[in-house]
């Protein structure tokens, strides 16, 4: 029988290792690649073709977000999960909307890995139907019924909206656009005022649906 080819993408050596060893326990499961960043993900999504991506959320540098938008992009037929240390609504929603198959929280069993592994393998989804209806009604809510909302932002909070798009933290925002956590928190505000937004999941599904990235600011 073919075997499931996998890559394991995580800045933390130690979480690869980990992920690894557990997968590679299980006959029918090969891991074909390792990458600690999301630009190393998309080039060796590029070289390797794995049926299923396991990739962490949040790098020091880079989305795991954005890898599995582009990955997906570029090879449809990837399945990609995310990787996270806690259920975090705002960051499950935007990997949802990247296109990523589920997620799993990195404090789960060996045998609900692999379970989880396989089930993504053979085209399921590991999101709950109450998420995935609570996300369609975001995506809902975030639509409007004007065509030109973004005019109303500024472009500082327009990278705002973009980076919360991509699952920041305030902190993270703050450290990538040089401004401090407060004066972050102020901007959010702002656009989730300006957008007649309740939070900052409605907000980044507004986001995605603009198609509004970060480098197309810059």
């Amino acid at each position: 029988m073919e075997r499931l080819k996998l890559m394991l993408v995580d800045d933390h050596e130690m979480v690869r290792v980990g992920l690894g060893y557990i997968l590679r326990s299980d006959p029918s499961l090969e891991v074909v690649a390792e990458a600690a960043t999301p630009e190393e993900a998309i080039e060796k999504a590029r070289q390797y073709s794995p049926d299923v991506i396991l990739m962490d959320v949040r790098f020091p540098e880079g989305s795991g977000i954005e890898a599995c938008r582009e990955i997906l992009s570029e090879n449809p037929n990837t399945r990609v999960v995310m990787l996270t240390s806690y259920s975090d609504d705002e960051a499950i929603m935007a990997s949802i909307m990247a296109g990523a198959s589920g997620y799993i929280l990195k404090q789960i069993s060996s045998t609900e890995l692999i379970n989880a592994v396989k089930r993504v393998g053979r085209g399921e989804s590991l999101l709950d139907p109450s998420i995935t209806g609570k996300v369609l009604q975001m995506m809902k809510n975030a639509a409007g019924s004007q065509e030109d909302e973004l005019a109303v932002l500024n472009e500082k909070e327009k990278k705002i909206l973009a980076l919360i798009a991509e699952g920041k933290t305030n902190r993270e925002i703050a450290e990538e656009l040089f401004l401090s956590p407060k004066t972050v928190k102020n901007y959010v505000s702002a656009v989730l005022s300006k957008l007649d937004l309740s939070n900052r999941a409605e907000a980044a599904a507004f986001a995605v649906r603009k198609k509004l990235r970060l480098n197309d600011l810059k």
